[in-house]
């Protein structure tokens, strides 16, 4: 079954061209029940299905004269038509009567050898002269020119014969009118009352999470869809609300979380050296970096200040930051450029927070051992490695899915929070196993011209 949704504009198409075909049958159907009820259906005449029962009758004896045998259809028809009288002739003057000819009939002879078919009857001086109908048609025993009463009754195959070809005729032609006529005007009907839902539909494409307080517009909609319309308004003020005061917690939890940071941080660096003040500190600095990761979800999903920035010294700068941490977790950081100047447009503070995000997450899952490297170029873009036990094939997409930890430490922000970054400036990131088999996160950003 396929999946592609249904077109409106076809589907009204077509259910208005089934309608008016059903219309127009249906009144096809009452037009020819009233004129059969009054009498006037076209020019059906009874008589016709007598002259073709007794064509099918008369055949040539041996002798040339023309006889009468029984058949089915004129036995039926002699039943169906008492008093049943004709008149047969042919143009060399054979001649067959049956029944009570009027006498206004019997003597007409060859003076109507020219006439095709005709009709008869008059009311002249008081004397009544039956109607007949004559007519000319071919049969088995040849051209036969037939005179008979004009009584009888149309069978049901005839009228049935005559109600198709008034279909086919008149019915058909004016469905096959409506259709096209359908087929064009509908569509740009339709499309003109839907104006408004495509309005609705481009407006609907704006609405993200940085462009909160969008709504669909009302005006100019039609009434059966306002309803809707007013319903998806509704539901975006609510998310509205509900996410700007999860913005305004975690903010604030954020902002919270700094001072017993700090407490504790100066207490930490007035503890003597060794093992266990080093172990501290490094959780602390997990702690105070989990902070960070808050508060700058909540400042780059609301500021992103672009502009053009030396991609070599920002990376320089945070490994030489973060240096100090490294060393103390077991590490030996190295920093390889292979030019000075790569410029990238951007925002420096989120660049600058992805990868210090990726360098603390070497730290954390490095091993405690090796060197973490961080290499820069411009054709392979910021590359970090560790010596660790690197990502598994199977986590290395859901790594930087908001929450998901490989081994249970962190909270599964840190490199989702690179790649919203790396995103918003048009770059990708993705993990591959070291040369050493630890893991290898790439970085790689637009970059602007040299210069």
């Amino acid at each position: 079954m396929s999946d592609t949704p249904a077109s409106l504009r076809w589907s009204l198409t077509w259910r208005l061209s089934a309608l008016q075909a059903v219309l127009l049958t249906v009144l096809a159907v009452l037009i020819v029940a009233a004129l059969a009820a009054t009498g006037n259906f076209m020019t059906l005449e009874p008589e016709d299905e007598t002259i073709d029962a007794i064509a099918s009758a008369v055949v040539r004896g041996d002798s040339g004269t023309l006889k009468l045998r029984e058949t089915q259809a004129f036995a039926a028809r002699s039943a169906e038509t008492p008093g049943l009288w004709f008149v047969v002739r042919q143009h060399d003057g054979a001649t067959l009567a049956y029944g009570k000819v009027p006498a206004a009939y019997a003597e007409m002879g060859a003076a109507l050898d020219h006439v095709g078919q005709a009709r008869f009857g008059s009311m002249l001086n008081g004397d009544f002269v039956p109607a007949a109908r004559l007519k000319t048609v071919s049969a088995a025993a040849g051209d036969l020119q037939i005179l008979t009463g004009a009584n009888g009754a149309v069978s049901p195959g005839r009228l049935l014969a005559a109600v198709g070809l008034l279909f086919a005729s008149v019915v058909l032609p004016l469905i096959a009118i409506t259709a096209i006529a359908t087929i064009i005007a509908a569509p740009l009907v339709v499309r003109r009352a839907l104006a408004s839902a495509d309005a609705i539909a481009a407006r609907a494409k704006q609405i993200d999470i940085d462009r909160r307080g969008t709504r669909l517009p009302s005006h100019n909609v039609p009434q059966e869809i306002v309803p809707l319309v007013e319903a998806v308004n509704g539901a975006l003020a609510r998310l509205d609300d509900g996410y700007e005061h999860q913005r305004k917690f975690f903010a604030y939890l954020a902002h919270e979380w700094r001072t017993p940071i700090a407490i504790l941080q100066t207490r930490l660096d007035a503890l003597p050296a060794g093992p266990d003040k080093v172990l501290l500190l490094q959780d602390l600095a997990r702690l105070a970096n989990l902070t960070e990761q808050f508060l700058d979800l909540q400042r780059f999903g609301h500021r992103f200040e672009p502009a053009r920035i030396n991609l070599v010294a920002v990376t320089r700068q945070v490994v030489f930051d973060l240096a100090p941490l490294a060393i103390a977790a077991g590490y030996e950081p190295v920093f390889e450029a292979d030019e000075e100047t790569i410029d990238v447009l951007g925002d420096a503070a989120a660049i600058e927070r992805a990868i210090t995000n990726l360098l603390q997450n070497a730290i954390q899952h490095g091993g405690g051992r090796g060197q973490i490297t961080t290499q820069i170029s411009r054709s392979s873009g910021i590359t970090i490695s560790d010596e660790g036990e690197g990502v598994p094939a199977d986590d290395r997409e859901r790594i930087f899915d908001p929450f998901f930890r490989v081994n249970g430490h962190g909270f599964g922000l840190g490199l989702n929070l690179v790649r919203e970054i790396v995103g918003r400036h048009g770059g990708r990131i993705w993990v591959t196993e070291a040369p050493s088999g630890g893991a290898s996160f790439r970085l790689i950003l637009p970059l602007l011209p040299a210069g």
